[in-house]
């Protein structure tokens, strides 16, 4: 089949138009006009991300609630408290006798001044208090934190499955 002729003769000594093919033309002369050529814009951009999976909603309630988180933050707060108050509260103490109560850090207990007394007690009331930050942890607090663990696994078991 004989290919057909074009409305405006092609040049035989120019070559041709490197966007002849594109589908538009110009509005006066019917002549292509020339179009970008196919790639995109900002090639350096990386793709756009793949869509995310509708959600759906879970077949079972989920084990681990919302008291129990609430229960370890108040426990966790409680005993971060205790800890910290008695740390810092004999301290608070030891200052405000140095600075209000002079004549009581000078004065003596069986030889030595009550100041150094306080000074050194600063540490034993320090290890104190871990101590008790660590009991109250291990009695109160892994517990609890373990059960939500383990809830937590249960659901994401759960999760799985599906």
């Amino acid at each position: 089949m004989p290919a057909t002729p074009s409305p405006h003769p092609r040049d035989p000594h120019r070559p041709p138009h490197p966007y002849a093919d594109a589908p538009y033309t110009h509005s006066r002369a019917g002549a292509p006009f020339p179009a970008s050529p196919a790639h995109p814009a900002y090639p350096w951009q990386p793709p756009a991300p793949p869509a995310p999976p509708p959600h759906r909603a879970p077949r079972h309630a989920p084990l681990g609630h919302h008291s129990d988180l609430r229960r370890l933050r108040r426990a966790y707060r409680r005993q971060r408290r205790t800890a910290t108050l008695t740390a810092l509260g004999y301290f608070v103490l030891f200052l405000t006798l140095s600075a209000f109560a002079p004549s009581f850090m000078t004065g003596t207990v069986t030889g030595v001044p009550a100041g150094l007394l306080l000074g050194v007690g600063q540490v034993p009331v320090t290890w104190l208090a871990v101590a008790l930050y660590e009991t109250t942890a291990r009695r109160r607090l892994d517990p609890l934190a373990a059960l939500i663990r383990r809830q937590a696994a249960v659901d994401a078991r759960r999760e799985a499955v599906r």
